[in-house]
């Protein structure tokens, strides 16, 4: 039987509460070999929720990015086992310098495909959920596919891109020839996932995630309807550890438009 999602929702907010908001914007920073920031913060969220997870559920395994990338590779190379994959704290640039924009993200795997997902924003106390199969929540609400109102509505839309790892030939059409109406980019590939499944952004573009950043979220927006796959056309789920590039849509019928405007302005190597 799988872990219920209320009381997962419940051990992950107050893990949240009590080890990250008390340390928000004011934290100490490292830099990681990759270049990207770590804090106290996400280490001591990733021993909690390491913790609680083995207290509940001993039978499954556990995947923390902060964890070494030895441990990585050992926890990724067998798909039959069960695997907790966890980004204690996305977001981590944000949360150190004080911007209200990130994320604890939490996905169970079990023989290679994703079981659960689910993603909890303390800031605004928003945990975003979903089984297989069974559809996606935003707290109690219920989330479902944003339709857009006519064809040719890609003009309209509000998209988010991660320019940094795209590919400079892409990233300059998109800048001098943008096919949508506005763009943002707030730094937590999580809770992009979950915004834009909740219809609060219509478009999503990144050049490159690993599994901890989309394992949550591409479930949970797949369960609320919405599409999603690599820029070679791709499915983006992968039991690996190497990087996946993200087209993705709030709906099928957007994905369509968006990833045809990619495909004629770009192609992939």
């Amino acid at each position: 039987m799988l872990p219920p999602l209320p009381q997962l929702r419940e051990l992950v907010s107050l893990a949240a509460r009590e080890e990250l908001m008390p340390l928000f914007a004011d934290v100490i920073r490292h830099i990681k070999h990759d270049g990207s920031v770590v804090t106290e913060a996400d280490v001591a969220m990733q021993q909690r929720l390491k913790f609680d997870l083995a207290r509940h559920w001993p039978e499954y395994d556990f995947l923390g990015e902060e964890m070494p990338g030895h441990e990585h590779e050992q926890l990724t190379t067998d798909p039959g086992k069960g695997l907790w994959c966890v980004d204690p704290l996305d977001g981590t640039s944000n949360f150190a310098t004080g911007i209200p924009y990130f994320a604890v993200s939490l996905a169970l795997i079990i023989e290679g495909r994703q079981e659960i997902g689910l993603v909890y924003d303390p800031v605004r106390d928003e945990c975003f959920m979903a089984r297989r199969g069974q559809g996606a929540r935003l707290n109690d609400m219920t989330l479902g596919a944003y339709e857009p109102p006519l064809p040719g509505a890609l003009s309209r839309c509000m998209a988010t891109v991660d320019f940094k790892r795209l590919e400079a030939p892409l990233a300059a059409q998109l800048g001098a020839f943008p096919p949508y109406g506005s763009q943002r980019n707030f730094g937590a590939s999580s809770l992009e996932w979950c915004w834009l499944a909740d219809g609060r952004f219509h478009l999503y573009l990144h050049g490159g995630q690993k599994l901890w950043d989309y394992a949550a979220g591409s479930l949970i927006l797949a369960e609320a309807g919405g599409m999603a796959a690599t820029l070679a056309g791709e499915k983006i789920f992968s039991y690996g550890l190497e990087p996946r590039s993200v087209v993705a849509a709030a709906s099928p019928a957007l994905y369509k438009e968006w990833k045809t405007w990619i495909d004629e302005n770009w192609k992939s190597p």
